[in-house]
């Protein structure tokens, strides 16, 4: 069971599945939203999260045609951002996970959109925009 949680602890969850692939996306709506060089998400299932605090609090964003970002409203943790044509899909915000995950990033994605001022260290794969195989 992974568990996460928003900085000020007015939002927790749990999670009962898996992941699936772990990404880094540096495209400019994520940087622009986590006010970083990128934000590491994993494709989650929306029917196996469960809210156990705070539901209320989370404020969704339609920083583009359908796609919403959603976060807390008290603390503005960055929780998950879901699209309007797979609405059962979250893509969770690693940050936000309070347990330990053994798993890492598989790729680095919307590569063309980083900023010069940002470096990549890790060796994974880089991808100019969405990874392979992503809808």
């Amino acid at each position: 069971m992974i568990e996460g949680s928003c900085q000020c602890g007015g939002v927790r969850y749990q999670y009962a599945g898996d992941f699936g692939a772990i990404t880094v996306c540096h495209c400019r709506d994520c940087r622009k939203a986590q006010g970083t060089a990128g934000v590491v998400a994993a494709p989650v299932s929306a029917d196996l999260l469960q809210w156990k605090q705070g539901r209320e609090l989370i404020r969704e964003y339609e920083s583009s045609p359908g796609k919403v970002r959603a976060f807390c409203g008290q603390c503005g943790t960055p929780l998950y951002s879901r699209r309007s044509d797979a609405p059962r899909v979250l893509r969770l915000r690693m940050g936000s996970i309070d347990t330990p995950v053994p798993d890492t990033p598989q790729a680095h994605i919307y590569v063309r959109d980083l900023p010069p001022w940002a470096t990549l260290d890790e060796e994974w794969p880089r991808f100019p925009g969405k990874e392979p195989g992503r809808a």
